[in-house]
């Protein structure tokens, strides 16, 4: 009874060992180029229609090696993406603008911008959120929220 017991103490404390191995850090950095964005969308509430709307998204390459946006592809001719085309080195950060204009637009929107890089995971995407109102509504509605 004593040789079975050890024997089944010993094949789990082997199955531990062999798992604790194969476990990677936590805090190990993505082999290759990784992109990650401090936030993924921004609500930028209310704007008059014909209003414009700009947003600067801030990312990190969290990978090792260096990260290159090639494309950033839009859902909408709205939105037009600036971004730098120089490589960005591991562990450095970059940034992405975004500008909206809400001519022509009306209600609830999203705009979603997909950033195609070289990064492992492949395309990442941010969006820009909320509402166009129609312009006289709006200039009422920021002249009540001023109150």
């Amino acid at each position: 009874m004593k040789k079975v017991l050890l024997l089944a103490l010993s094949l789990t404390a082997a199955g531990f060992t062999a798992q604790a191995q194969t476990m990677k850090p936590a805090a190990a950095k993505t082999a290759g180029p990784a992109i990650t964005f401090e936030e993924s969308k921004y609500d930028f509430g209310s704007v008059a229609q014909g209003g414009m709307v700009d947003h600067t998204f801030k990312f990190k390459n969290t990978g090792n090696q260096p990260l290159i946006i090639s494309n950033i592809g839009v859902s909408c001719g709205c939105t037009v993406p600036e971004y730098s085309k120089a490589p960005v080195m591991p562990g450095k950060t970059g940034t992405l603008s975004a500008h909206f204009n809400s001519a022509g637009k009306m209600g609830m929107q999203n705009k979603v911008l997909t950033i195609e890089s070289n990064a492992t995971a492949g395309p990442a995407t941010v969006s820009l959120v909320g509402e166009v109102k129609e312009a006289g509504a709006a200039a009422a509605a920021s002249t009540t929220k001023a109150n």
